[in-house]
């Protein structure tokens, strides 16, 4: 009994071992659940107070990976300067996009509008006011047709002032920018007026360079030639080495050249109409398409289908005009006046555009918006203008002309100008223009 009762109080060792076993199971997945609990509160933590994913298409950029294949770019031979060639860009340009395939999407289409003044302030006592309100028309456009900007106010090359500063910076650009397809010059006092137009760049699939001009001024053999055959105060150049090429013979015709007189003097025998000794980037470009037509000028496309630049006088005192016919429109065609969202604004741009060539009012009738309306020969920045023109006519035009186009931004804002010389504005109504003549201040 005795040995009975010892045997039965004795325990199990191996009982022991498996409360052991079990107790240390439960311990484990205790930790690992403590663990998985910490992870899932750092990654819901970082989720809703740290950075998140960017969709592409908002206004903060994403970052992109540089990889560490070797481009151009690590070239140290390479360089910026308008006055060293540079060779092969095509092939070059090729190979960053596909070192990048995120930006070899729809690089065909992509645009970089470019623009700029001096650097210094401007003698004009309106003319940094005047300059910031065509910069930011110039904003207003590119954010509603998706294109970017880039703004310059540096000589790249001292002696390239004035007219000439623009090939250096268009150069540049172009070096800054493969993923870019066309670059967009325009001019500091060249102003959108029509905010809904669209550039037609399938047009140009077969050209690397869109000026507004006109083909019997640039290359005729008689009287016609002009050396305001074309204007070059907004174009189109193609990122490629053509366009390389093109800018430095172009270059090469202005005051950084040794033989920047000698080009005066030509220019000056083929164009009677020049008044001044020395060369300008406009006769001089119109001398390369004439001389060299099969290598510069079919390449060339002169756009005179629609504004694509419009010499300002031209609209002088018409605004207003321009402004009821479309607002008689929108009474006509009440979808058209419809409120929306900035971001659909271009739809209802191809609604309108519809019906304008359905009343047979093509890019170039009397009564459509003006793409780009041209303040050339104000100089509003030194206001050293034309002496043809009185400068407050200038000042004036290009107020009324920047009021016309901030009401078609405006708009979308709730709000418009009372008058086109006015910065008073007023709540427009739901169902404007169909409105009882009451307006809200």
């Amino acid at each position: 009994m005795t040995k009975r009762k010892r045997a039965s109080s004795n325990q199990n060792p191996n009982d022991v071992c498996g409360f052991s076993t079990l107790a240390g199971t439960f311990f484990i997945l205790f930790l690992l659940c403590l663990c998985l609990l910490c992870s899932t509160r750092n990654q819901l933590a970082q989720y809703l107070l740290g950075p998140t994913t960017i969709h592409p298409n908002t206004t903060t950029s994403k970052v992109v990976v540089d990889p560490p294949d070797e481009t151009f770019y690590d070239d140290p031979q390479l360089s910026y300067s308008i006055e060293k060639p540079l060779e092969q860009w095509d092939e070059k340009r090729s190979e960053w996009l596909r070192l990048h395939p995120t930006f070899a999407a729809g690089a065909r289409d992509r645009i970089l509008l470019v623009t700029g003044s001096q650097p210094s302030p401007c003698k004009n006592r309106i003319g940094d006011h005047l300059l910031l309100r065509c910069f930011k028309n110039k904003v207003d456009y590119c954010r509603i047709h998706g294109c970017e900007v880039y703004y310059n106010n540096l000589h790249l090359q001292p002696k390239m002032d004035s007219y000439w500063a623009k090939l250096p910076v268009i150069r540049s650009t172009m070096m800054a920018h493969p993923e870019i397809e066309w670059i967009w010059w325009m001019d500091s006092d060249a102003v959108f007026t029509d905010m809904e137009f669209t550039v037609p760049l399938e047009r140009y699939k077969d050209h690397n360079l869109v000026v507004h001009g006109w083909a019997n001024m640039v290359y005729s053999d008689n009287e016609n030639k002009s050396w305001t055959g074309l204007n070059t105060g907004a174009m189109l150049i193609r990122n490629c080495q053509w366009s390389m090429e093109l800018l430095d013979v172009w270059s090469k015709m202005g005051p950084s050249s040794p033989d920047y007189e000698k080009w005066g003097r030509v220019l000056k025998s083929m164009f009677k109409d020049i008044v001044f000794p020395l060369p300008n980037d406009q006769s001089s470009l119109i001398y390369l398409l004439y001389k060299e037509r099969r290598k510069w000028g079919d390449k060339t496309y002169l756009e005179e289908d629609y504004y694509l630049e419009s010499y300002w006088i031209g609209m002088l005192g018409r605004f207003e005009a321009v402004n009821d016919g479309y607002e008689k429109i929108e009474e006509e065609v009440r979808g058209l006046g419809r409120r929306h969202a900035e971001k659909v604004s271009l739809w209802y741009s191809e609604l309108r555009e519809g019906y304008l060539k359905k009343i047979g009012w093509v890019p170039l009738s009397k009564g459509r918006r003006p793409f780009v309306t041209h303040f050339t020969g104000c100089q509003p920045c030194n206001g050293e203008h034309n002496p043809d023109y009185d400068g407050n006519t200038c000042w004036k035009e290009m107020e009324r002309a920047l009021n016309f186009a901030d009401n078609q931004v405006l708009r979308n804002y709730g709000f418009m100008r009372k008058d086109l010389l006015s910065s008073s504005v007023f709540q427009v109504p739901f169902d404007f223009p169909r409105y009882d003549g009451h307006l809200l201040s």
